[in-house]
């Protein structure tokens, strides 16, 4: 269903933590399939500063657009320049090469406040 190994917000987000103190964010299989076919991905700048739940990426798809936020506070250390000329990569990999982009984290405490993938799918109601 959601992957075991990540942590997830209400807003949708999912965060793999790696070893040390950066970790990688996107958003969930369910979010890209509700939003459809994504057209265009807003990424946040590298060396930014976010706070929780600050909106620091846009998804735009057919539909809608929708904001993405910062599911833990940091710098952010990368993004993934493929989804400039490859946005549908978010609905075809949401979890792998479909990532938003990475922050180093203030303080990684925060991570215990995230949901896990079983406390995820009953927010998405599965």
């Amino acid at each position: 269903m959601f992957p075991e190994d990540l942590r997830y917000t209400d807003k949708h987000e999912w965060v793999r933590a790696g070893n040390g103190e950066t970790v990688r964010i996107g958003i969930t299989d369910f979010a890209a399939e509700a939003l459809g076919d994504i057209v265009y991905v807003t990424l946040p700048q590298v060396g930014e500063e976010v706070a929780t739940d600050d909106s620091v990426a846009e998804v735009e798809s057919t539909k809608s657009v929708s904001e993405v936020y910062a599911p833990l506070s940091g710098v952010v250390t990368a993004v993934n320049e493929q989804l400039v000329d490859a946005p549908e990569t978010v609905n075809k990999d949401p979890y792998g090469d479909g990532w938003l982009f990475e922050v180093e984290l203030q303080d990684s405490g925060e991570l215990d406040d995230l949901l896990d993938a079983d406390a995820y799918a009953a927010i998405a109601g599965e």
